[in-house]
């Protein structure tokens, strides 16, 4: 009997899995950090130090910023956004859609993208040390690129700790803004990102 219970919950909780999801993500995650790497690595390559210190603190914050709209969207309640939809507030209904797909919204800004700013960060950080190196002759290339993967961690860590307590308590205000970004891809350019809403299942 237990063992037909545990079955049962196991097969359950399979199949509140998106496998489809999981499998898409994972193919255009590979495909994404191939060409991401390949594409930055060559554009890095040409940079003098200023730029490629420039471009590193971007990408950072790039993956900051996606990790703060991930949390958002992974701790937010629907609810509030019900109250806009019924107010006429037509950001709402994409507000919705963000937090109804907040499992694979948190995927893809969080893993994804997060990885994706990781290669380009490492790239950038490798070029920097190169330039170091070249310019201004600095033997211990191995301590300067230790160095460099410290400031690098840090301040990827540093940022998204910060990020974290942003998205936890301003999580509505974050999901309304970025509903707004959706909102303007579907009706002025005609990008549907997110999924039609669906009436949720009553238990």
């Amino acid at each position: 009997m237990n063992k037909d219970k545990k079955s049962l919950i196991d097969l359950d909780i399979f199949k509140k899995y998106n496998v489809k999801w999981i499998l898409s993500i994972s193919i255009w995650t590979f495909a994404l950090a191939i060409g991401v790497s390949l594409i930055s690595e060559n554009i890095l390559r040409n940079l003098d130090i200023l730029m490629a210190v420039i471009s590193l603190i971007g990408i950072i914050i790039i993956g900051v910023v996606f990790d703060i709209i991930g949390i958002s969207v992974a701790v937010s309640d629907e609810k509030i956004f019900h109250s806009m939809a019924a107010n006429n507030i037509k950001e709402a209904k994409y507000a919705i859609k963000l937090v109804r797909n907040a499992g694979q919204v948190s995927n893809f800004c969080n893993d994804v993208i997060g990885d994706i700013c990781g290669i380009i960060s490492g790239s950038a950080g490798a070029i920097i040390v190169l330039r170091l190196i070249n310019q201004y002759g600095f033997k211990e290339g191995t301590f300067v690129s230790i160095v460099m993967t410290g400031i690098i961690a840090s301040l990827t860590v540093g940022g998204k700790a910060i990020g974290k307590e942003i998205a936890i308590y301003n999580s509505e205000k974050i999901i309304f803004r970025v509903s707004k970004i959706f909102m303007f891809l579907h009706t002025k350019l005609g990008i549907r990102v997110l999924p039609s809403l669906k009436k949720k299942k009553k238990k």
